[in-house]
């Protein structure tokens, strides 16, 4: 099926630990989005990896840390976490990776916090996604 127009939205990232967009949004008639993230580094995924998570604003710390000890095998994501909206694997420089996810339950105009769960990145590695 086509996509919907606007429904696919992408984002890069690099060595320098910070996103090209410190905002995202996507229609609200969109009933899925997918986010490509595109790692435009040069470093490997071990040592300067990237990923997209999403929360909302509330859960955005918590699952951040809970992430951290998680390890690259899980993504720096807490296994079955439920707060997670939608997340990226892990990527190393010169990678693309994509997600694609149901805007049900996710309200229009609401700020969703988007991050990095790599350790140490989120601090700076975030921003706020919204179905406008």
């Amino acid at each position: 099926a086509m996509a919907e127009e606007g429904c696919n939205v992408s984002v890069d990232a690099a060595d320098n630990m910070q996103f090209s967009a410190k905002s995202m949004s996507a229609p609200a008639s969109c009933s899925s989005v997918t986010v490509t993230l595109n790692h435009t580094g040069q470093f490997p995924k071990n040592a300067m990896g990237h990923n997209w998570v999403l929360t909302t604003e509330a859960d955005f710390k918590g699952v951040a840390m809970d992430g951290g000890s998680a390890g690259l095998k899980n993504n720096y994501l807490k296994e079955g976490d439920t707060r997670v909206l939608a997340a990226t694997a892990i990527i190393g420089g010169g990678e693309s990776t994509s997600v694609t996810f149901s805007t049900e339950g996710l309200t229009a105009g609401t700020a969703y916090t988007f991050f990095c769960s790599f350790p140490g990145h989120w601090g700076i590695m975030k921003g706020t996604f919204t179905l406008s």
